[in-house]
């Protein structure tokens, strides 16, 4: 492909409109899906769909031409789209998987939403509480559709072990839960940092679309390609890698919201033009009388990543593996517990399919992914603005 113009062919005269209730779908009929963005992650969620049954592509959309062929050659009897508006027009798609830079999740999800479209939607699911109260209203007001937030250990064989030992162990008064993530990379190589293409141009990117809704800048290729630099598009590492494991236990304990968060930490280490930063403490205040707190860092991997629910009679934790492991001090007889469950990487995946063609909610529903986001986005808002940040809920905003 020499320019974008041969995929510019088509992206005029658009006629969005909403579409009827989709019907319900057989046990084992095809789903047709549609993906937009189809970087690195969208194509190894590409992947893990292919991997699933009965399922295949029909559209992919990418604002990047480089991106669009790379695409054709694992899917090649897909279309290929810069404009995410033209393939939602396609009724013979299904379901879209949105794995987009995070400011563009509202914009995308509403659309495909409203196009009629069952969505996996990439973690943190909303960029700001602005956003995710659109894409609630929009999945209010679309009726019966299946949403399946990507955060995968919901459907992990360690959440399967988490449940089953909280449900059946003792734990007690549950006060905290602690998380670790840390990462290292060689002298160099910062954490993140991805090289630029000579063709990541003007001419080969549509930099008006990937700006969207975010404060508008010139042309700016490193912005592009390394959008997890800056704030404007990207919520750091507390977008990244603490929506992961605060899911996980939300979803185990089922926490609500936060009533405060204080977050602090800098940029100690990469001096390369990011504004986020690469080393970080985060408390959260749950209602429910219990702390969570996460720290990270890009420095050092020792610590590598660790989590722990602390009970008065118990102690969940979670590595390789989850283990419960009693308080001898008010539990002397109990055993400790050791969970072995695995499921295969595609399991959220098929998830999402499954609930498609059934109706059951997903492991990880519009509501958990909706809350995660709003602790993500305190967190966020309290490094920035250098305080702790409190949630009202009857205003539902940050204050």
């Amino acid at each position: 492909m020499d320019s974008r113009r041969e995929f510019l062919g088509a992206v005029t005269g658009l006629a969005g409109s909403l579409a009827l209730p989709r019907r319900v779908m057989g046990a084992n009929e095809k789903i047709v899906l549609g993906i937009i963005g189809a970087g690195d992650r969208g194509s190894e969620l590409m992947r893990l769909a292919l991997d699933c049954p009965d399922v295949e592509f029909a559209g992919v959309t990418d604002i990047y031409t480089r991106r669009l062929e790379a695409a054709k050659r694992l899917v090649p009897n897909a279309k290929t789209y810069l404009d995410h508006r033209r393939m939602l027009e396609d009724k013979s798609i299904d379901a879209v998987i949105i794995a987009t830079p995070q400011h563009l999740h509202c914009e995308h999800f509403v659309a495909s939403i409203e196009a009629g479209k069952h969505v996996y939607q990439e973690k943190t699911m909303a960029f700001t509480v602005e956003h995710a109260k659109r894409m609630r209203a929009a999945y209010r007001a679309a009726g019966k559709r299946t949403v399946q937030i990507g955060h995968q250990w919901a459907s992990s064989g360690q959440m399967i072990d988490a449940r089953r030992i909280v449900a059946s162990a003792p734990m007690g008064k549950v006060t905290a839960v602690v998380m670790e993530m840390y990462r290292n990379t060689p002298h160099g190589k910062p954490q993140w940092s991805r090289p630029l293409y000579p063709d990541m141009t003007p001419e080969n990117i549509l930099w008006q679309s990937f700006e969207g809704e975010a404060p508008q800048h010139p042309f700016d290729a490193n912005r592009y390609l390394n959008w997890r630099f800056f704030w404007d598009y990207s919520g750091g590492n507390v977008y990244e890698n603490m929506c992961h494991q605060l899911c996980f236990w939300y979803k185990v304990m089922n926490l609500q919201i936060p009533r405060a968060a204080t977050m602090t930490g800098g940029l100690y280490l990469w001096k390369d033009g990011r504004e986020v930063p690469d080393t970080m403490d985060v408390s959260l205040e749950q209602p429910e009388e219990l702390l969570v707190s996460w720290t990270s860092g890009f420095g050092n991997n020792d610590l590598s990543v660790n989590e722990s629910m602390l009970g008065t009679d118990g102690t969940l934790s979670r590595n390789a593996q989850v283990r419960y492991a009693p308080q001898k001090v008010n539990q002397p007889g109990v055993p400790e517990m050791l969970g072995t469950t695995r499921t295969p990487a595609t399991a959220h995946m098929q998830n999402f399919f499954d609930c498609i063609r059934t109706g059951a909610e997903p492991n990880c529903p519009f509501d958990l992914g909706y809350r995660v986001a709003i602790a993500c986005r305190m967190a966020v808002e309290s490094y920035r603005q250098r305080r702790t940040v409190h949630w009202s809920a009857e205003q539902e905003q940050i204050v």
